[in-house]
């Protein structure tokens, strides 16, 4: 599958989908460099420009039509986003008419991060390669425009099985809601043995994480040293780092520092980590955690 998303190296998918036995191309690290080159640079430029609008009544006039653009395509994508209703016309169309009213308030250019010019070049190069490509959803109007040839794939059918069932499971763990029932979540990651995508390594630690919230230091210690002790090397790379990072977050709140500052180690010492899990571990050996903020 050609990557033609972020350049971001923590995007999740950049784990899941190896873990789903799909073979990433274009990505930075291979060899060839990246299919999507960096455009981090036009992000500064977007900044630039918002910082100089924000000085003129015109300017400001500009910025809040851009932003009501932004949050009405937020409200479109706040609601469930089943697999047939991410590639419908009513989803398209609302990616279409964010990007014509930026357009429109801030012109084509820095205020648009040059979209236009970055899928020019995106598309010229999917269009020398052949197979699957995956596509920002912000990015797939344009794309499609440009590549004409291109076809979606038919999910109006597909039905979701175990492997994304569990996958369900351990997101709603990690992005827990006020009205969520922990008890509930906990018992039904505690019974699940896992699989590639979703190892029980993280079921452990997603576990650790309800116990956490629930205020429960003793339960979410046990699970989450579970949860580092059933690490084998094979699980989507970034959970080694988010499982220590919190690891040694209950253990400072324990008050255990020595056995804290050796797990914060651990995770610089990884080959790969996420950087929230580095910032963790960097915040971790400076601070100890719950205490002087």
């Amino acid at each position: 599958m050609w990557w033609a998303s972020s350049a971001d190296p923590d995007h999740p998918l950049r784990d899941a989908l190896p873990a789903a036995g799909f073979t990433l191309r274009g990505v930075a690290l291979e060899e060839g460099g990246a299919l999507t080159p960096d455009w981090q640079w036009a992000d500064l430029e977007r900044a630039q420009l918002e910082s100089f609008l924000a000085q003129y009544p015109q300017g400001r006039g500009r910025l809040r039509a851009a932003a009501a653009a932004e949050a009405e395509l937020g409200a479109l994508l706040s609601r469930p986003l089943t697999p047939a209703r991410v590639l419908s016309p009513e989803v398209l169309d609302g990616v279409r008419a964010y990007h014509e009213a930026t357009r429109a308030a801030l012109d084509e250019g820095p205020g648009t991060r040059w979209q236009a010019r970055r899928l020019d070049e995106l598309a010229a190069r999917l269009a020398a390669v052949e197979g699957a490509a995956l596509v920002p959803l912000d990015d797939l109007p344009g794309v499609l425009e440009r590549l004409p040839e291109a076809v979606l794939p038919q999910l109006d059918t597909l039905v979701p099985g175990e492997s994304s069932r569990l996958r369900a499971l351990a997101d709603r763990a990690w992005r827990l809601r006020d009205d969520d029932d922990l008890s509930a979540l906990f018992t039904a990651l505690t019974r699940e043995t896992g699989d590639a995508v979703t190892p029980l390594a993280e079921l452990r630690a997603a576990a650790g994480g309800l116990a956490l919230a629930a205020g429960d230091l003793g339960e979410a210690r046990t699970r989450l040293e579970a949860a580092a002790h059933a690490l084998r090397g094979d699980e989507p790379r970034s959970l080694a780092g988010l499982v220590l990072a919190r690891l040694g977050q209950v253990r400072d709140m324990q008050g255990e520092r020595d056995l804290a500052l050796r797990t914060y180690r651990a995770v610089l010492a990884l080959a790969y980590a996420p950087e929230v899990a580095l910032e963790t571990a960097r915040n971790g050996l400076e601070t100890p955690f719950g205490f002087g903020g």
